[in-house]
């Protein structure tokens, strides 16, 4: 298995590849983690903890520029159109999740990377999935975002048989972060109801107040996408469709949790069309592969989350950041 050391990462300025950046500047050093997005500012700190660069992961020449530049070894893809945005551009979300896929595969082939890391999302099932979705069950989902991520699995699969390519992928539940705000996606109201809470003390939510997803706190998911990084290559027994699991709750149960923290919080509901998706997707995963292939082990549950979000958003209230 050849070394990570330096590290690209596309879509770096969304809400989880802001955060995985940092993480990794921290763990490789800044200097060995390049950042890229399309046309979204960084923030100060991304921008100026280390390289930062605009790119089209669409226009393959601008991808492979920053992998000649910076000798990168390593790809992150993370740069996607989300569920909730795609539906109002299916051919976007199509061209960009697909196209940009394919285009980071055939550079980490063609450039012999060390590792490809391709995340997917619970969007790739559909109505017909379990309640709690096993690792292996029939994938139909209802979303092109959805349809894009089956596909984008498939194919990094087909790249790992074909060309022995060591791409990795894991489904992403819904995640919750302190820092970045959320980017069009349907579980983006379990995000908007802190940062709700904390300046208004009351949140309209867009599902049902018995809408139950998966989902995972932000400092898990850069432990999970990071773990499965390093795995040894021998030890994973799939490659680019882990399901990974942490918590599940509805949303009645996540305003409850707000409310031991902050009893003057209120909460009603406004279902759109966001509810019909949430609708398609199963109410949790069943992870046992990544439990067993990488030692995948979830540290938050609901109500260390809520504390930990409420204190940090408090915080950067206070700053005049929200």
């Amino acid at each position: 298995m050849k070394e990570i050391k330096k590290i690209l990462v596309t879509g770096a300025v969304g809400q989880i590849g802001s955060e995985l950046t940092m993480a990794l500047r921290e763990k490789y050093g800044a200097e060995n983690v390049v950042a890229t997005g399309r046309k979204t500012e960084p923030s100060k700190e991304l921008k100026e903890s280390g390289p930062f660069h605009f790119i089209d992961v669409n226009t393959i020449e601008t991808v492979e520029e920053m992998i000649e530049k910076y000798e990168i070894d390593t790809i992150v893809h993370m740069a996607a159109i989300l569920s909730a945005v795609g539906e109002k551009n299916p051919t976007l979300a199509w061209d960009v999740n697909m196209n940009g896929t394919l285009n980071i595969l055939n550079l980490g082939v063609k450039h012999e990377m060390a590792r490809v890391v391709i995340p997917s999302s619970i969007a790739v099932w559909g109505p017909g999935t379990p309640s709690i979705a096993p690792q292996d069950t029939a994938l139909h989902p209802t979303t092109m975002y959805g349809v894009t991520k089956v596909a984008g699995e498939i194919l990094a699969d087909y790249y790992v048989k074909k060309y022995g390519l060591d791409s990795r992928g894991l489904r992403y539940p819904g995640i919750i972060s302190s820092e970045t705000l959320p980017g069009g996606g349907t579980t983006d109201y379990a995000v908007a109801i802190y940062y709700e809470a904390i300046k208004n003390r009351h949140y309209t939510c867009f599902v049902r107040e018995d809408t139950r997803l998966p989902m995972m706190y932000m400092p898990d998911c850069l432990k999970a996408t990071i773990d499965l990084m390093e795995a040894p290559f021998e030890n994973l027994k799939r490659h680019n469709d882990y399901n990974v699991g942490s918590m599940s709750f509805t949303v009645k149960e996540l305003a409850d949790s707000i409310k031991k923290v902050m009893p003057d919080f209120t909460i009603d509901y406004e279902p759109d069309y966001r509810q019909d998706i949430a609708d398609s997707w199963p109410d949790g995963v069943e992870d046992t592969p990544a439990r067993e292939d990488w030692n995948w082990n979830p540290s938050f549950d609901l109500d260390s989350m809520t504390k930990d979000m409420l204190e940090k958003l408090q915080a950067r209230h206070d700053k005049g950041e929200l």
